[in-house]
């Protein structure tokens, strides 16, 4: 039996005939996306999933900020070298379990290569983020929503004896690739090394962005893509398969015969995919939240504390303090004492509240090379793919969907995706 449409989402227009849809499969922030733009350009779209928009993983639980100054993808050689202080055993937030090592022994070998072509792939991964903040204010301002985002930039910390070396370093790097930076303001600074006494540098990221609420915004994207004559109906889907030039949707209500259909499931996008010739080598890489309701902001932007691995973000009623990068497989129990090492960490800053709130873990889908995952699968079978958005899947999300709406409506895509084609890893293993 299907699961109710959300009333919030619901269309009562007659739905089009089947083979005139395009299924969007996965409603997180980047689904919800191109749910709109598809919607937007016309096409009759139906949004699919078990639970409303961004209500669960990443697209629920992310920091909110519109990272346009992260570049570079994470694989590279000087992270190869040095990646031991960045493993929670030595204070920092990577996490590998050890029970984990063998299954990820295959995605780690991908990882460490990619860290040798880091130059080669950081224009296809800049190409989207540069334009990031810029693409998600039109978007709002297009579905008459642009109070969801904030364009004030972001701050960032560093503490220690090396403190204003790392800062000056970052600046170097941040306006040479064209990023506007200046010094922290004198009154944030202080407040900041009141709380935390000893050497203090900070900067001023001033093309960064965030958001008040990231399932808010995937929310107003459905709820826009359906005022524009899209559906979105709360149905799980248990596989996808070519049928006569089309694609067929089975869902645990029904078997849908759509014109298209793009897969943008997370990290459980690798099994629908596998039956259209391609290998999405996705893994679980999870973060985890605290948010305080009664905690006053120190700034009307996100912080980031370079030195503790963490961003507090000011959100609407709230702050959320983010951090991990934790290799867990994907609904594993959440780790307690990664949340109650996230509260001390906080409370050395300067952040209590009254209110206990119980932490949150959601689970980033990433590949090995930290590209995300865009294109069209082989052969003749209308089906297309926007998986494997890492960290950056809020940031990615309006660039990847203009992307997608082009794919599907045959134009020339604003970026050039040829890298970002699933075929890099090759065929999938016969099963």
């Amino acid at each position: 039996m299907s699961a109710p449409s959300s009333p919030a989402f619901s269309n009562r227009s007659a739905p089009p005939k089947s083979d005139e849809r395009i299924a969007v499969i996965g409603a997180g922030i980047v689904g919800s996306a191109i749910a709109w733009c598809l919607a937007r350009d016309g096409h009759p779209v139906l949004l699919l999933d078990r639970a409303d928009p961004a209500s669960a993983g990443a697209s629920f639980g992310n920091a909110g900020h519109i990272a346009v100054e992260q570049l570079e993808p994470l694989p590279s050689i000087e992270l190869l070298l040095t990646f031991w202080r960045e493993l929670t055993l030595c204070g920092g937030c990577v996490h590998i379990p050890l029970h984990r090592l063998a299954a990820l022994a295959p995605w780690l070998a991908r990882f460490t290569a990619a860290a040798f072509h880091q130059q080669r792939n950081t224009p296809s991964l800049a190409a989207l983020v540069r334009p990031a903040a810029d693409i998600l204010e039109r978007t709002l301002r297009d579905i008459g929503r642009p109070e969801l985002l904030m364009r004030r930039g972001h701050y960032a910390f560093w503490f220690g004896s090396r403190a204003r070396e790392q800062a000056a370093r970052e600046a170097q790097e941040a306006r040479e690739r064209g990023f506007g930076i200046e010094p922290a303001p004198a009154e944030l600074t202080g407040v900041i090394k009141a709380r935390t006494p000893g050497a203090v540098a900070g900067l001023w990221f001033r093309d960064s962005a965030h958001v008040l609420d990231p399932q808010n915004v995937a929310a107003a994207l459905v709820q826009a893509a359906v005022r524009a004559g899209g559906q979105f109906q709360r149905e799980e889907v248990l596989e996808i398969f070519p049928e006569g030039g089309r694609v067929a949707v089975r869902t645990a209500g029904q078997l849908l015969k759509v014109r298209a259909a793009v897969v943008c499931a997370g990290v459980q996008s690798a099994p629908f995919l596998r039956r259209f010739g391609l290998r999405a080598p996705l893994t679980s890489e999870r973060g985890y939240h605290l948010e305080f309701a009664d905690t006053p902001a120190l700034s009307d932007a996100p912080v980031v504390y370079a030195s503790h691995d963490l961003i507090v973000t000011p959100m609407r009623g709230r702050l959320r303090a983010t951090s991990y990068l934790e290799f867990e497989r994907h609904g594993a129990p959440p780790d307690v004492r990664k949340i109650e090492r996230l509260r001390r960490t906080l409370e050395g800053l300067g952040y209590t509240s009254r209110t206990r709130h119980d932490g949150w873990v959601g689970s980033r889908p990433t590949l090995p090379d930290y590209l995300p995952g865009i294109g069209r699968a082989p052969g003749d079978a209308p089906l297309f793919y926007a998986v494997g958005h890492q960290h950056l899947g809020l940031t990615l999300s309006t660039p990847t969907a203009e992307a997608m709406a082009a794919l599907v409506s045959g134009r020339e895509p604003p970026f050039d995706l040829r890298p970002l084609d699933l075929r890099r890893f090759g065929a999938p293993r016969p099963r």
